[in-house]
């Protein structure tokens, strides 16, 4: 039987209906689709929630060095047995180096593992239905956990412990905890396959990408943590504080003991505990060290000159102020850096040259160079600068590209500041671009938010031979601008050495110290050799405006601290991938670096820890599926302004809209067809 125009129509509406859900949800899923909950365990039937019942930090700090324990619980609530797989930050120095995994009264050691040997070693248990847990390093501040055969009911407590040197700067010292994450955006042509579970697929840029891109939610029922310090600074303490939470103080012979006032605080904001001495003769130089397999390790840090010792540079500045607009500067991200670079310009000289560069998907300046300070100048920007708006991508390559393009001009010191939340993934290729374009510029970067990509921040700054600053609050722009411009006004101390008593061997890290920044201390990690006589000495010295510089310290003074040995050995790690990403041999590296992580117990670039129960807990026949765990969104960041049409990096939204408009078209193909066919009808008639 022919059929007739109206069961056609029928057929092509029905067809589209089928085949148009699978193209809208072709692509992965956004973080803002994601379901909200604490921890998901995709099940057979559904998802069903694991719900996270406690985050438990603990900080150790005894002067430079802190030892962390992260200790996190999950409940399995559903009726399968299951794997979760999370991805979690760390500062960016953290030398992760112990993991433990409770899953109901069982205990089970992490162990040390080449990368691929431990993610091997995990496979096979969790294929047995052995309990087993795997820590990897995806960055240097971030980190992912797979927790595999979780009985339904079962309660998971994983311990993760790692070592790190405090900072100091401005005669106070301080110690960050990251809380969450920003979401990082991803550039690149995509790839056929995907290697992790993420919401991003991986790109020709970041071939990782699936791995950097956990689910988010805009709030959850779990997502609480609870922090308590034990602070040994080694002297009396003017002042204990936190900067974004409200904390609990108390002092006991010289330790003091803090904790969050709040029992338990959503994870939507890095913590920072700052701390300064009672005002004395400032700490010209502090001195660590640790015995490692019968090696000394030293952790050494010495002041620079005081603002009032180095005259203020007589020469004019080049001030390129570059701001990030994407999407996941939008909120109260956006506000800090507009009122950041607002400042900058009020800073300006009429000596200075200037321009503004603001990028998201795109990237515009103001002007088309450098121009003067001018009253007119500076009043144009300052207009500029109101109207910005966040939304969009993070291409960052073009905008740091523009800023560091040509020569300034000779009688010109040019200063690069960058204002960023830094959510890339594609640090690497950016810290190279740097590097190879930097000439006599200078790169400072300033992190914005609640949950700044810290390592980009820091090693984007030490690629361009500059400092970095955090901004988290609005409140705190004014005081954290000002010490910028400080540095920015005063020369740095060039052409730093390190100078160790003859007859000692060394291998120090930063191997070529960096420009130094009033305020900021030289921090090197050591590992020496050899024999130290009385009154031996470590000299640094460097140039100023004002002529040569130096500090010297006894050696012998050292004081006795655990960690410092792995704290050296992160930062040996650090150099040889730096050293890898500027194109030496891989596989010499890579031997390097697993010969250090090792022996020092680290996770790296190539080693992970691993823990296996040895009896066997799922049954054979039994299913075990996997998910995710979404992290919470950092706290004054718009979901919809990072996951909105220009904000992904993916093509799902283009897809959905494409679905929508097919859908559309086919009810006006149909709707037509009937209507031709009730005319035709009526003039038959």
């Amino acid at each position: 039987m022919k059929p007739n125009k109206t069961s056609r129509g029928w057929r092509i509406l029905h067809v589209l209906c089928l085949v148009l859900p699978g193209l809208v949800n072709a692509q992965q899923e956004t973080p803002a689709e994601t379901r909200m909950g604490s921890l998901l365990w995709q099940m057979e039937q559904g998802y069903t929630n694991a719900t996270l019942i406690s985050t438990d930090v603990q900080m150790q700090i005894n002067g430079l060095v802190a030892r962390v324990a992260v200790r996190q619980q999950f409940r399995n609530e559903g009726n399968e047995w299951v794997e979760g797989v999370y991805v979690f930050p760390l500062p960016d120095k953290a030398a992760v180096d112990r993991m433990r995994l409770h899953i109901g009264d069982r205990f089970i050691e992490g162990e040390i593992q080449e990368k691929e040997r431990a993610r091997k070693t995990y496979e096979q248990a969790k294929q047995a239905g052995k309990k087993t847990s795997l820590v990897e390093q995806q960055r240097a501040n971030l980190f992912t956990t797979s927790v595999a055969n979780v009985a339904p009911g079962e309660l998971v407590v994983v311990e993760i412990e790692y070592l790190e040197d405090v900072r100091y700067e401005d005669g106070r010292f301080s110690i960050r905890f990251p809380m969450t994450l920003t979401p990082r955006y991803i550039p690149g042509q995509a790839l056929p396959d995907k290697v992790g579970n993420g919401w991003s697929g991986d790109t020709d840029r970041v071939a990782d990408a699936s791995q950097l891109t956990p689910p988010m939610v805009s709030t959850s029922r779990g997502h609480k943590i609870t922090l308590s310090a034990d602070l040994n600074a080694g002297a009396p303490l003017e002042i204990v504080a936190s900067r974004y939470h409200p904390v609990s103080v108390t002092e006991d012979g010289g330790r003091y003991r803090v904790g969050l006032r709040a029992n338990k605080v959503p994870m939507d904001h890095d913590f920072e505990l700052v701390w300064q001495p009672v005002p004395s003769a400032e700490p010209r130089a502090m001195a660590f060290t640790e015995v490692v397999n019968g090696q000394a390790h030293h952790l050494l840090m010495v002041v620079p000159p005081d603002q009032g010792e180095v005259p203020a540079t007589p020469m004019p500045r080049e001030i390129i102020l570059v701001v990030d607009t994407s999407g996941s500067m939008h909120g109260v991200s956006m506000a800090q850096a507009k009122r950041a670079v607002r400042l900058a310009l009020q800073g300006l000289q009429a000596t200075d040259r200037f321009n503004v560069i603001a990028f998201n998907s795109s990237t515009a300046d103001l002007f088309g160079s450098s121009v003067v300070a001018s009253t007119a100048n500076i009043n144009r920007a300052q207009n500029f600068v109101q109207q910005l708006k966040a939304s969009g991508g993070t291409e960052m390559r073009p905008a740091l590209s523009q800023a560091l393009r040509g020569k300034p001009p000779e009688t010109h010191l040019r200063q690069v500041v960058f204002i960023t939340d830094g959510s890339v993934g594609n640090e690497g290729e950016l810290f190279t671009m740097i590097e190879q374009k930097l000439g006599n510029t200078r790169l400072f970067t300033v992190g914005i938010g609640s949950a700044p990509n810290s390592w980009f921040m820091r090693k984007a700054a030490e690629a361009g031979r500059g400092s970095y600053t955090f901004i988290s609050a609005l409140h705190e722009v004014g005081e954290k601008m000002e010490r910028l411009f400080r540095k920015l006004e005063r020369p740095q101390v060039t052409d730093i050495s390190v100078q160790w008593p003859s007859g000692v061997l060394t291998d120090s890290y930063p191997a070529t110290v960096p420009d130094l920044y009033f305020g900021e201390p030289v921090t090197v990690r050591v590992r020496s050799s050899g024999e130290y006589r009385a009154g031996d000495t470590v000299r640094v010295s460097g140039n100023s405006v004002a002529g040569g510089w130096s500090r010297t310290l006894p050696v012998q003074s050292a004081q006795a601290s655990s960690g410092v040995g792995a704290l050296w050995a992160r930062a040996r790690i650090a150099d040889l991938v730096d050293k890898e990403r500027r194109g030496e041999q891989v596989d010499t590296v890579r031997a390097a670096i697993v010969e250090t992580a090792i022996t020092h117990n680290l996770v790296s670039k190539y080693t992970s820890l691993v823990a296996v129960d040895k009896t066997p807990a799922r049954p054979a026949g039994d299913p075990l599926s996997s998910e995710q765990v979404p992290n919470l969104m950092p706290y004054g960041q718009s979901t919809n302004a990072i996951f909105g049409f220009p904000a992904t990096a993916t093509s799902a939204p283009l897809l959905r809209l494409l679905g929508f408009a097919f859908l559309m078209a086919a009810l006006l193909l149909f709707t037509a067809m009937r209507v031709s066919e009730r005319y035709v009808r009526v003039r038959v008639a």
